[in-house]
């Protein structure tokens, strides 16, 4: 239970959290893959969906990646796809032989619809209607403001950060206490809500804030902190 009375603002993640994909691109990724004929554990895919999130909590990866295909998109991914077959236990060769394959495959069939929970839209208007100030810290390049109006989240936050704003990105210290001063409150008062354990856990626990990870689908079930499932769970943990 974290008590309420310390509570001051509520910052979220967006991108896994209040913003989800229909189906999840690694569902359909691990379909693929069995469709041509790997044999991919349950094992497997938890292993693969934890380095999805571990590579894109900024890490040494992704940063050596994204320099060295910096003009050329298509490489990156057919490289990251190629990284994910290996997390799921491939051998390197065949990740290799098979990357370009599968990645061409995901930008083609893989179309998904954006959602929201519905149960994200009540707690928001609660926590406003409370007096929470709530903002939105995104390890995203580029600011979202357009995106967030279009989903009609915009309403709910003080204020919207995406870490290309401030050169600092999840787990980075930096990005959090730049949110910190954003929100007026101290780390303390301060809790925050995300899906990447990498990111959003280690990163807001770094900067002295309170981290909750939202996890529908259990993928990080001995996750060291509060975790909840739903949004409606969140009620009862600022009891």
């Amino acid at each position: 239970m974290i008590s309420s009375n310390s509570i001051k603002a509520v910052l979220f993640d967006l991108d896994g959290t209040l913003r989800h994909h229909i189906p999840a691109g690694g569902d359909v990724f691990v379909e693929f893959t069995r469709s041509i004929g790997l044999r991919i554990s349950e094992e497997d895919r938890v292993r693969s969906e934890h380095w999805v999130h571990h590579y894109f909590a900024h890490s040494l990866e992704i940063q050596a990646d994204g320099k060295l295909f910096k003009d050329d998109q298509k490489s990156f991914w057919v490289n990251f796809t190629k990284r994910r077959l290996v997390a799921m236990g491939v051998p390197t060769a065949q990740a290799i032989d098979l990357a370009s394959q599968a990645s061409a495959y995901m930008e083609e069939y893989y179309k998904p619809t954006v959602h929201i929970p519905a149960d994200a839209f009540p707690l928001l208007q609660f926590l406003k209607d409370s007096g929470y100030v709530l903002g939105l810290v995104s390890n995203r390049d580029d600011p979202y403001h357009d995106e967030i109006k279009n989903m009609k989240l915009d309403s709910y936050f003080k204020f919207i950060l995406a870490g290309g704003e401030v050169n600092a990105f999840k787990p980075d210290k930096l990005i959090f206490d730049h949110a910190l001063k954003l929100a007026g409150t101290s780390a303390s008062e301060t809790m925050y809500i995300g899906d990447n354990y990498f990111a959003d856990v280690v990163g807001s626990r770094r900067a002295g804030l309170i981290p909750v990870l939202y996890d529908p689908v259990s993928l990080f079930p001995d996750a060291d902190c509060a975790i909840i499932k739903s949004f409606a769970e969140l009620y009862e943990l600022l009891k």
